[in-house]
């Protein structure tokens, strides 16, 4: 077996893990906590994210892992493994089912692999660097829309960007011929199976993100920050996902005019 093909089984493996325990919270009793950002966190975050390490730490004892609620261990300094355990908290808390989980792994900062699980809906995602995307294991591939005035335009944290870019938010407003606003890691994944053709994002950490990017490059599609820029460990948080490259370079003209 390939070492990619071992890192998907392991991979999916710890998304059914992470599964398991959120919907076991899902809609009950959470114990909702906030952080010093006023961003919440429940024991079902601290639980995922605890046994998802206890996993890693058996699997994988020389890796590093690095966690939205625990932080940061380097292990061997070559593979890193990156949590989110519950993407989309207030979702969770407030019983809608649109939160996600997020795993990616990299080798030397470069990300191999992505799984974004949907506990909710039974859905797992897995992008694999070269080798293509699934969902549920079937073959997925984002859309050929190369026009933005033809396309399905996901607006995510809105709110942020109107605060910190009224301009830019304008202009995304007058974009897109069907336009959504959302949050959280859906709206990506839906466009690496097709459904969605453009996403912009805002104000994420890399666990938020990280996941994402081989799912979506695997699928045919492009994600990079706002300035065309690959997204690794440092980047600012800004993101923009695409269907075609002609829909990334038109993203990127909206928010650099």
């Amino acid at each position: 077996m390939s070492d990619t093909m071992a890192l998907e089984g392991h991979a999916r493996a710890i998304a059914e893990i992470a599964s398991a325990t959120s919907m076991r919270h899902f809609r009950g009793q959470l114990g909702v906590e906030f952080k010093e950002d006023e961003s919440p966190v429940t024991q079902a975050d601290k639980n995922v994210e605890k046994e998802v390490r206890a996993y890693l730490a058996q699997h994988f004892p020389d890796h590093g892992v690095f966690g939205e609620e625990a932080g940061k261990d380097l292990g061997d300094g070559r593979h890193m493994w990156v949590i989110d355990p519950i993407d989309g908290t207030r979702s969770f808390l407030s019983g809608h089912p649109l939160f996600g989980f997020l795993l990616a792994h990299l080798i030397d900062g470069q990300t191999q692999l992505g799984v974004v699980g949907m506990p909710a809906l039974n859905e797992v995602f897995v992008g694999i660097t070269g080798k293509g995307a699934t969902l549920n294991d079937q073959p997925i591939h984002v859309s050929d829309k190369t026009s933005l005035d033809r396309s399905i335009l996901y607006v995510n944290e809105g709110d942020k960007i109107f605060h910190d870019h009224p301009v830019v938010f304008s202009r995304l407003m007058r974009a897109g011929q069907t336009r959504r606003f959302a949050y959280d890691c859906y709206p990506h994944a839906l466009l690496a199976a097709g459904h969605v053709d453009a996403v912009v994002d805002y104000d994420l950490q890399p666990y938020d993100f990280l996941a994402l990017c081989p799912l979506i490059e695997a699928a045919g599609g492009v994600m990079t920050d706002w300035s065309g820029n690959a997204l690794t460990l440092t980047s600012d948080g800004a993101v923009i996902s695409a269907a075609t490259p002609e829909l990334h370079a038109e993203l990127l003209g909206l928010l650099n005019a």
